[in-house]
């Protein structure tokens, strides 16, 4: 192979990888301001790195590399949040994270669902105040905590979550933590928002500071003061919500989420979530022929 061969190989190579960390870029970012900022970047980037090489145009190449510096500075104040969660990632090796494939650990089944929906609903009756942190891939870890709470490691149950909340109890104030089918931990302390301080109380902060810094999970919310129900999703909140939004709200981001993990998961989940109850002493028999007949749904029966 030649000198020109070589180079052309890597000018290949370099394209291909800036391409491809281009589209994990994209596949990362949800909002859609976000995404147009983003392009607007990129297409300065490559603007630059074409005059740079072809145009042979010092003048303008000094004015783009001026502007892709201020707009650097600019996405870097801006993205603070983001890019500091970058550095968390890559400094602790979390790369399953950042590449959109969450570990079998963190899959939550129609069980979790109903289960979360069914405390949530109990304590809002109640009026009793929870914060409840469902981990759908962003691998939460005690050093992402202000505290890390007491380590519980149990099978989620309603009864164990109510108990977890009661007032007489040393934990109740803080969060729990929810990975996949199981409760990790309680008294959790969370890191608090900045925005909305004087129209939220701390457990809504810290439900909007967590989901904030990590994306890939969740927060169910319980006001002790009226029983509202909220679910805070991506630095967003949406309250009052009802027992039945809350759990069309998990359905459709756990199913999401188990999707990215595995296709052949998402649509069973979705229809066993929706159509099995909250009686918590139902089975769910699944429907053997018709998983045998290879067809894109499974339906199942609730056996009282």
């Amino acid at each position: 192979m030649n000198f020109w061969g070589i180079i052309n190989l890597k000018l290949l190579l370099d394209v291909l990888f800036a391409v491809g960390f281009g589209l994990l870029l994209f596949s990362r970012v949800k909002e859609q301001r976000t995404l147009w900022l983003l392009r607007g970047y990129l297409l300065l980037v490559s603007s630059a790195w074409f005059i740079q090489r072809y145009a042979y145009l010092p003048l303008t190449s000094k004015l783009i590399d001026a502007v892709v510096l201020a707009c650097s500075l600019s996405l870097a104040i801006l993205w603070q949040g983001e890019l500091r969660r970058l550095m968390e990632l890559l400094g602790t090796g979390r790369l399953a994270v950042l590449l959109g494939n969450p570990p079998k650990e963190f899959r939550a089944t129609s069980t979790t669902i109903t289960q979360l929906v069914d405390t949530a609903g109990k304590l809002s009756q109640n009026r009793r105040g929870a914060l409840i942190v469902v981990d759908l891939g962003s691998d939460l870890r005690p050093e992402d905590f202000l505290y890390s709470g007491t380590n519980i490691e149990a099978q989620i149950s309603t009864d164990l979550l109510i108990n977890l909340f009661a007032t007489d109890t040393p934990l109740h104030d803080g969060a729990v933590i929810v990975k996949g089918n199981k409760i990790i931990s309680a008294g959790v302390i969370l890191p608090l928002s900045r925005q909305g301080i004087s129209r939220y109380g701390t457990r809504h902060l810290a439900a909007l500071g967590i989901t904030e810094r990590f994306d890939r999970c969740i927060c169910i919310v319980v006001s002790e003061e009226t029983g509202t129900l909220s679910l805070a999703n991506q630095g967003k909140l949406e309250r009052p919500i009802t027992s039945s939004r809350l759990q069309e709200l998990l359905v459709n981001l756990i199913e999401n989420q188990n999707s990215m993990a595995t296709t052949t998961s998402k649509s069973s989940l979705g229809k066993t979530a929706l159509s099995q109850k909250t009686n918590s002493s139902g089975n769910i028999v699944s429907d053997m022929n018709e998983k045998e007949s290879n067809k894109s749904e499974s339906f199942t029966n609730m056996k009282e």
